[in-house]
């Protein structure tokens, strides 16, 4: 019944999924090229996930709560999204072993950015990501690394996101 509403809906386990309008600007943010590779930390219900799916083929994406993991593993297989890539795990680590990646998008708030995802971000790749604290309005914010590999940083909006967890288990 909610299928309809610009708003962030409850999928349990404290989490949440995020406007359709959050999804759509987070999105288009990263500027995939065509076949690009991307990263998503916070997979939650799998909707961000199935939607940069229609933009590449190449989508990993990371879960740290594992009933929601496993729920949404099923559902995306079911609905024929076989493509994606999960796993169970601390998405602060990203995922080295498929990087570099043309984009990483964070759909939870960090109080900074995990040095990790901008190491597996490849040059001209972008990173959008809230950031600031859990109980604070957080900045959406589009880091860019250069053709030289520097950081150019850019705020969008004022968000708020569920906190980023970390989790000491990595494999699923």
């Amino acid at each position: 019944r909610s299928a309809y509403e610009d708003t962030p809906l409850p999928i349990g386990h404290g989490q949440t999924i995020s406007q359709p309008y959050i999804v759509g600007i987070m999105t288009q943010l990263l500027e995939l090229p065509p076949e690009g590779k991307v990263l998503e930390i916070g997979t939650g219900s799998g909707y961000q996930a199935a939607v940069l799916a229609h933009l590449t083929p190449k989508v990993y994406s990371i879960e740290t709560v594992e009933p929601l993991f496993v729920r949404t593993r099923d559902l995306l297989r079911a609905l024929g999204y076989a493509q994606i890539q999960l796993r169970l795990g601390d998405g602060h680590q990203g995922w080295p072993q498929r990087a570099p990646f043309d984009g990483i998008v964070v759909t939870c708030a960090t109080e900074s950015l995990p040095p990790a995802l901008w190491e597996q971000l490849r040059p001209g790749g972008r990173i959008v990501a809230p950031v600031g604290g859990p109980r604070d309005i957080q900045r959406l914010l589009v880091i860019a690394k250069t053709a030289l590999g520097d950081r150019r940083t850019e705020t969008v909006m004022h968000v708020r996101f569920v906190p980023m967890v970390r989790q000491r288990r990595t494999e699923g």
